[in-house]
C-alpha cells in the first residue's frame, strides 16, 4: 500500500469519526495522545497532542478512567467505561473503550480508544423513562377512577369482538367478556339493539349515542351508550371504542318520580274531596261564621300536621307514636301529666294516619271543651296494643277525673269522623262509650292498614 492510499483511508477513517460523533485517539505508555479525531477536527487534536489527562481535563471522573487506561497496558486486556466531562458548553456523556496497542514484538505500547458521545441517547432515555411514568400514572387513575364509578370503557373489532373492557358489563366480568360478542354475551333479542347500534356506527363511520335496556343475567339493567369508530394511522377501520354508563338507579328514580306524580295527583284530589267534606260537616254543625271559621282552621291544621309527619317519611308511612304526640303537642306542652301515652312501635298507612290523626283533634277537641282535658284534675291515657294472631291493633282513648259524661241528643262532627269516617276509611271497629267517668273511644285497626316495619 502507498503513503498516498494509506493517508486516504486515514482521512475517511476520520472523515467517519466526526460524522459519527465518535473521538478516537490513541496515548502511549505515558497516556500523552499521539494521535486524536473527532469531531473537534484539528485545531481540537493539536490542543491534544503531546499532553496526558491529567494536562488536560479536570474532571472527578477523570481519574477512575487513567486507573483503567493503565490497568489496560499492565494486562494488555481492553475494557469499556462511561465517563462524564465537564465540556465548555455542557456537561457530557462518553461510552469509552479502550483497547492495547501491540507492538511487533507482541508488547504493549499505548492504548486505542474510542469515545461515543452519550448524552443526548441518556437524555432521551431518561425523557422515555418519564413519559412512560406519567402514562403509567395516568393509566392508574384512569382505571381507578373507572373502577369507581358506574363507567365501563370498551374496545371491539370489525366482527364486533371485545378486545378489551375496564370493569363488569350486563353483569359479566371482564374475562367472561373478552373475545366474545354482544350476541353472544346476550342471547336473541336481549342484545339486538345494542348490535343494532354498533353496526350502524360501524357502516356509517359515525359516533352513535342510545340509552338501551338490557336483560342481563343479574336483572333488567339500563346503559347509557356512547360509540365511536375506531382508525389506525392510515385511517382505516378497525373496529370500536365505547363507554357504557349504568343508568339503572336513574330510570328507576325517573320511574318512581313518576309514580309519586301519579300518587300525588291522586292524594291532592283525595286531600281536596276531604277538605270539601270537613268543610260543609263544620257549616253544617256551626252556628255563625266565626265559630265555622274556628273549627274549620283547627280540623285544616290537624291534617296538615299528619301530612308533616308523612312528608318527613318520604309518605311511605307514619309512627303511631309520633301522630299521637303531634296531634296532642298543645296538651303535652301546657299539663305534661294530663296526657299518657303507652303502646309499641306501629307504622300506619298514609291513608291511616291521615284518617286517624283527624280523630285524635276531635276525641282532644271534645276532651279540652267537655272531658278531662278542661279540668286541670282530668286525665287522658292513650294506649294500643295487638290484636290477636298479628291481625293489626286496637288503639284506647280512656278519659278519667273529668266532669261526668252522659251521651249526646244528637251527633256532631266529631262523632262522625271518629265513628263513620274511621270505620269506613280503615275497615275498622270503632265504639264509644260514654261512661259517667269519662269517654271510652276503642278502635280496631286491621292489618291491612299498617305500613312495613310494624315492631
Amino acid at each position: 500500500m502507498t503513503v498516498r492510499e494509506s493517508e486516504d483511508i486515514k482521512s475517511r477513517f476520520e472523515l467517519a469519526f466526526r460524522g459519527g460523533n465518535i473521538h478516537a485517539f490513541a496515548q502511549d505508555r505515558d497516556l500523552r495522545y499521539t494521535w486524536v479525531s473527532g469531531p473537534g477536527g484539528d485545531e481540537a487534536a493539536l490542543r491534544m497532542l503531546g499532553r496526558t489527562d491529567d494536562e488536560l481535563w479536570s474532571s472527578p471522573e477523570q481519574q477512575s478512567v487513567v486507573a483503567l487506561k493503565r490497568r489496560v497496558l499492565a494486562t494488555g486486556k481492553p475494557a469499556d467505561c462511561e465517563v462524564s466531562y465537564i465540556m465548555p458548553e455542557r456537561r457530557a456523556l462518553y461510552a469509552m473503550h479502550i483497547e492495547p496497542l501491540i507492538s511487533s514484538d507482541g508488547a504493549v505500547e499505548g492504548v486505542l480508544c474510542t469515545a461515543v458521545d452519550m448524552s443526548r441517547i441518556r437524555s432521551l432515555e431518561s425523557e422515555q423513562r418519564r413519559m412512560t411514568e406519567n402514562v403509567a400514572t395516568a393509566a392508574q387513575r384512569f382505571e381507578f377512577a373507572l373502577r369507581g364509578s358506574n363507567v365501563a370503557v370498551f374496545t371491539q373489532d370489525t366482527d364486533l369482538r371485545y378486545t378489551s373492557v375496564s370493569k363488569s358489563l350486563f353483569g359479566l366480568e371482564p374475562q367472561v367478556i373478552r373475545g366474545r360478542t354482544d350476541a353472544e354475551l346476550l342471547t336473541d333479542a336481549r342484545g339486538a339493539a345494542i348490535v343494532a347500534l354498533k353496526t350502524d356506527a360501524l357502516e356509517a363511520g359515525e359516533p352513535r349515542n342510545a340509552e338501551l335496556r338490557v336483560e342481563a343475567d343479574n336483572g333488567v339493567r339500563w346503559y347509557d351508550f356512547h360509540i365511536e369508530p375506531m382508525r389506525d394511522v392510515s385511517g382505516d377501520l378497525i373496529g370500536l371504542t365505547g363507554a357504557a354508563v349504568d343508568i339503572t338507579e336513574r330510570k328507576e328514580s325517573e320511574a318512581h318520580l313518576r309514580l309519586l306524580m301519579r300518587e300525588l295527583t291522586h292524594r291532592s284530589k283525595n286531600l281536596l274531596a276531604v277538605i270539601q267534606a270537613m268543610a260543609r260537616q263544620t257549616a253544617r254543625h256551626s252556628g255563625s261564621i266565626e265559630t265555622f271559621l274556628e273549627r274549620f282552621s283547627a280540623r285544616v291544621q290537624a291534617l296538615a300536621r299528619s301530612h308533616d309527619l308523612l312528608v318527613q317519611e318520604s309518605w311511605h308511612g307514619a309512627s303511631l307514636k309520633e301522630l299521637v304526640r303531634l296531634q296532642l303537642a298543645y296538651y303535652l306542652d301546657r299539663e305534661p301529666d294530663q296526657v299518657s301515652i303507652e303502646g309499641p312501635d306501629v307504622r300506619l298507612k298514609p291513608e291511616a294516619a291521615q284518617s286517624l290523626g283527624l280523630a285524635l283533634h276531635e276525641l282532644a277537641a271534645n276532651a279540652a271543651k267537655h272531658g278531662a282535658l278542661s279540668r286541670s284534675t282530668g286525665r287522658v291515657t292513650i294506649s294500643w296494643q295487638p290484636l290477636p294472631e298479628n291481625s293489626g291493633f286496637e288503639f284506647f282513648w280512656r278519659e278519667t277525673q273529668g266532669p261526668k259524661v252522659s251521651a249526646p241528643k244528637r251527633r256532631g262532627f266529631g262523632s262522625m269522623v271518629i265513628e263513620h269516617n274511621l270505620t269506613r276509611a280503615l275497615d275498622a271497629e270503632v265504639s264509644l262509650d260514654f261512661a259517667s267517668e269519662g269517654l271510652i273511644c276503642r278502635v280496631a285497626v286491621p292489618k291491612n292498614q299498617l305500613a312495613a316495619g310494624v315492631c
